[in-house]
């Protein structure tokens, strides 16, 4: 933005440039965005947790284990005895969870069974509120 300003008379003084000097505002900005860059917080994304310090003291009782394994056909035995389906895997889970100290519960499943079966299993599990629960054997699968 810019103009000239002619004298009427023809002089030859200097014409007058009216023109703003942007510069200084320039660096004004950039030092401010600057100032902006460095003061924003980094955002982290993790999780803070406050984890107990030491080793836990070990349990009163050592719990129970259950081998859970399902065949390729499907067929799920406990602690090596055939059940007759879902049904009998419900009966004995019911039983489990019942008891005070919740036994560990190891499935074990064949590396040709159908995802469906051990998902069922899995959710059987759930269902009855058992925590203690994992799945052993992987090394089959690599």
């Amino acid at each position: 933005m810019a103009f000239n300003l002619a004298a009427a008379g023809g002089s030859a003084d200097p014409d007058v440039l009216v023109d703003i000097n942007t510069t200084p505002l320039i660096d004004v900005m950039l030092v401010l965005l600057i100032m902006l860059i460095i003061t924003i917080p980094v955002q982290l994304h993790a999780v803070n947790l406050n984890m107990p310090i030491g080793k836990p003291p070990p349990p009163l009782t050592p719990s129970e284990v259950v081998r859970i394994d399902i065949d390729p056909t499907g067929k799920i035995f406990w602690n090596g005895e055939a059940l007759d389906g879902q049904a009998g895997l419900e009966a004995h889970l019911a039983a489990a969870a019942v008891q005070s100290v919740q036994p560990e519960l190891h499935v074990r499943p064949d590396k040709r069974v159908p995802y469906k079966s051990v998902a069922a299993v899995m959710a059987a599990v759930q269902k009855r509120g058992l925590n203690k629960v994992g799945i052993v054997g992987h090394e089959q699968f690599i």
